[in-house]
């Protein structure tokens, strides 16, 4: 059977292009590398190193090889560093994607009190859309995030959260008296925010979904980056917006617009994402148990179970 001790032999003396280097770093002797590298190439049946030149190459095996070989040993190596840093948080960073509107799933004082339980962690905390997030976490840019669904995932794992439905939202009473159907919500004037992410919102993509199932098709009056902004406009009666629960349940809510669900009722569905092929770093492990503790919470609580008055 094929040992670490074997690939980590191999990977060396591909690295550095000899023997003798590659048991001075792994402070073996020489003969135990090349020893270890037979019994390798015994196994696969196959020659992995073209010898007798000054530096040792690879051979098409060894070529094939090599990419697994440094794979399995960054997996162990980082298996042995979590195993070794477990239960101990006394540096690193920790790299956290949170939705813009985090403040409102009271999320605005979590780099506070992970602060206060680990103060020699540093926190990188990149507060973007869901599109983004997902991007960032592909890209090895940021570790893990909380997301708003759907995104791309394709490498990446998504655990559900919690659902947040949104609301239809006016300032004539009128047009929220019944639940909006997607064709009457095609046809209204519409301010919309999330203007940089445009359809790759995750919210925008379900609208653009089910309006073109219906045959209809979306095209708001105006556009914006904020939904504060958004509402303000709204309160203003330029147009119509829609916004979550949460939104819609925070202190800075215009006084006198009304609320009306959807006739399919419409959710965000907060969800933790993370790479699939990337274990955490234990600081940002902890960070994201405790966001996702507090979105339980929420999840769990009156915030989560009511329906939001008409105002």
């Amino acid at each position: 059977m094929t040992t670490l001790n074997q690939l980590r032999a191999f990977a060396e003396a591909e690295r550095l292009g000899s023997f003798t280097a590659a048991a001075d770093i792994l402070q073996v002797a020489q003969a135990s590398i090349s020893e270890l590298v037979r019994r390798l190439e015994d196994e696969l049946e196959a020659q992995l190193f073209v010898r007798g030149s000054r530096r040792l190459s690879l051979t098409a095996a060894g070529q094939e090889l090599l990419p697994y070989a440094q794979q399995a040993l960054h997996a162990a190596d980082a298996g042995t560093q979590a195993v070794h840093s477990l239960g101990s948080l006394e540096g690193g960073t920790a790299t956290f994607g949170v939705p813009r509107n985090a403040d409102y799933y009271m999320l605005s004082n979590l780099v506070q009190t992970f602060h206060s339980r680990y103060p020699a962690v540093r926190v990188r905390l990149v507060g973007q859309n869901s599109a983004e997030t997902a991007a960032s976490i592909a890209a090895g840019e940021i570790e893990a995030g909380l997301v708003v669904l759907p995104i791309d995932d394709d490498e990446l794992t998504v655990r559900p959260l919690m659902r947040d439905e949104v609301f239809y939202i006016s300032a004539d009473s009128a047009r929220t008296a019944e639940p909006v159907t997607i064709t009457r919500f095609a046809a209204a004037k519409l301010v919309l925010y999330d203007v940089h992410y445009g359809w790759n919102d995750p919210t925008r993509r379900q609208l653009a979904e089910r309006a073109q199932l219906a045959g209809v098709r979306i095209e708001p009056q105006i556009e914006i980056e904020h939904v504060e902004a958004a509402l303000k406009l709204v309160a203003a009666k330029v147009g119509d917006t829609i916004a979550s629960r949460a939104v819609i349940a925070g202190a800075t809510f215009p006084k006198g617009l009304h609320t009306a669900p959807f006739a399919e009722p419409l959710y965000d569905t907060i969800a933790l994402a993370q790479h699939r092929g990337r274990p955490l770093s234990n600081a940002t492990r902890e960070f994201a148990r405790l966001a996702e503790d507090t979105i339980r919470e929420i999840s769990g609580g009156e915030h989560a179970r009511t329906q939001p008055a008409r105002r």
